[in-house]
């Protein structure tokens, strides 16, 4: 049979491929044809070199003067240099900056390198596709903070790794993580099978337990995991850094009465704004199984009895009614997440690229960055409404660094303007704090600095399967240690009820995709 056209051509691109990777230059890269090619031919090829994880840029080095000369290799010139020239052109008080950039030995005649530049003030970016030297102007630095900061720590140089097309690929890939469609539902599996190595295999029917409420009790905790919409994206990319199975989490409190009710921050009242609320089981469930448009998959985490008769419901309901009505943790959330100066990031994240992303927000929503970090940031250097910019300049004025900044621990009595800040799972583990199941160490434990996946692996939870509700995983052939109320695919919690609780839990831990791997005390 005689060959196609698009298979000649695609056995073509092979070969150059293979004659690229043996370092011939070529007029073009492979990849830079791919678009020209039949989708059906190119989109598998394409969806294979790239991801949504290539939209994040990779910090190279920071430019601070003709002495501090940066090198690194690019993505498609490989072989570059940059120096920072501080000038006065404008004749203002602190002048301004020319940055130099000298790229060359590019790998064909059609790549491009695309980079943004970032200092606590500003942030830019450029592409180059000519072997020569580049500048990039800075006419005016915003005051003496700024031309102090980077005379010393220099301008933040970013690659975009994936170049020009990559990149344009990889906007395809994250777009459909928040979209609510079997398209975004689809992408969001792919995403965390390919970079966390999570399974998703189909569950018999029913997806939904048929529960009686009666074997749910007070401090029974409630797994979630949302697969589309805008939450479904959020959560997988929340999974993807802190190595968590589960993306939000509730709690179970019954009444003096015998009434069920549901424990949640991160609920969404009429208003639109994520609050904590305590609602009753029923509305809870029905909102679940009617009305949540994110897919959610849902497990019941039974306490142990042994912990269970340690729980004193009055102590969790006054701190559930106390916190009743308070906003969301959005000031701490992402500070559970990092512990270390560099074993926290997935690459290509960095603290330096963490730091460019805040300037970012900062710049474009400066109430919504102030909410997220400052306050948090402000905290952890003692001092109080310093603006994101200032707190960069201060962190290095006191001798410290940004990322040192980072992996001080959230402290579970810090008092923001709005309150006290708790997110989903530090609501859950607060209330277990105030009702006494930390003790002897509460006073050493910073509930705030774990994620879910540090929640779900306290052995805190049932054990023993003969003792687990007899409608728990009903109908399917495997039964897990957790119920599963809940979902079309199984959930999986790796390490699921194996973590004693010891001092200064979960302040100092790695979570490096795809293993996730911790010392056994950090």
């Amino acid at each position: 049979m005689a060959s196609s056209p698009s298979l000649l051509f695609a056995a073509a691109i092979t070969a150059l491929t293979l004659l690229s990777a043996h370092s011939v230059k070529l007029p073009f890269h492979p990849r830079d044809v791919l678009p020209l090619l039949p989708r059906q031919i190119s989109w598998p090829i394409l969806n294979s070199l790239h991801s949504a994880v290539d939209l994040l840029p990779t910090f190279v080095g920071s430019a601070s003067s003709p002495n501090h000369i940066v090198e690194w290799k690019g993505a498609c010139f490989y072989q570059n240099t940059a120096w920072m020239e501080f000038h006065n052109k404008t004749g203002s008080e602190f002048g301004g900056g020319t940055l130099h950039l000298k790229v060359s030995k590019a790998h064909s005649w059609t790549c491009m390198d695309i980079y943004v530049f970032a200092t606590p003030y500003t942030v830019t970016w450029d592409y180059y596709f000519l072997s020569r030297e580049h500048t990039l102007e800075f006419k005016e630095w915003q005051g003496k903070d700024e031309f102090e900061y980077v005379k010393n720590r220099g301008v933040s140089i970013f690659l975009m790794q994936a170049g020009m097309l990559g990149t344009l690929e990889a906007l395809w890939d994250v777009f459909p993580l928040f979209t609510n469609t079997g398209w975004g539902e689809n992408s969001n599996i792919g995403f965390l099978e390919k970079h966390m190595g999570a399974s998703f295999d189909q569950r018999p029917q029913p997806w939904v337990t048929n529960i009686s409420i009666d074997d749910i009790h007070s401090g029974d905790f409630l797994a979630i995991s949302k697969i589309r919409g805008r939450w479904g994206g959020f959560e997988t990319l929340e999974k993807w850094v802190s190595g968590a199975y589960a993306g939000h989490s509730a709690v179970c409190l019954k009444d003096s009465e015998g009434k069920l009710w549901v424990g949640e921050s991160g609920h969404e009242n009429e208003k639109g704004e994520d609050i904590i609320a305590v609602l009753p089981w029923d509305e809870w469930w029905e909102f679940e199984l009617n009305k949540d448009d994110s897919n959610p998959h849902i497990a019941l985490l039974p306490l142990h009895p042994d912990i269970r008769a340690k729980f004193n419901e009055t102590a969790a309901w006054e701190y559930a009614r106390s916190m009743e009505g308070q906003p969301y943790g959005y000031h701490n959330m992402i500070f559970s997440w990092i512990d270390t100066i560099e074993d926290n990031y997935p690459p290509p994240l960095d603290a330096h690229l963490v730091a460019s992303v805040m300037t970012v927000w900062n710049r474009i929503q400066p109430a919504y960055a102030a909410n997220m970090w400052n306050e948090a940031l402000n905290k952890r250097l003692g001092t109080q409404n310093l603006s994101f910019p200032d707190i960069l300049v201060e962190v290095e004025k006191s001798g410290s660094s940004f990322d040192q900044l980072l992996t001080i621990p959230e402290q579970d009595d810090w008092v923001y303007s709005d309150g006290k800040s708790t997110s989903c799972v530090a609501f859950i583990l607060e209330m277990y704090k105030e009702a006494g199941l930390f003790d002897p160490i509460a006073g050493s434990i910073q509930v705030t600095e774990f994620t879910i996946k540090d929640a779900y692996m306290l052995n805190f939870f049932e054990n023993n399967s003969s003792r687990l509700p007899k409608w728990c995983n009903d109908g399917d052939t495997v039964k897990l240690p957790f119920c599963q109320i809940k979902g079309k695919y199984r959930m999986e919690l790796p390490l699921y009820n194996t973590m004693e609780p010891y001092p200064h839990m979960n302040e100092r831990c790695p979570s490096l995709p795809p293993k996730y791997s911790r010392p056994r005390i950090c």
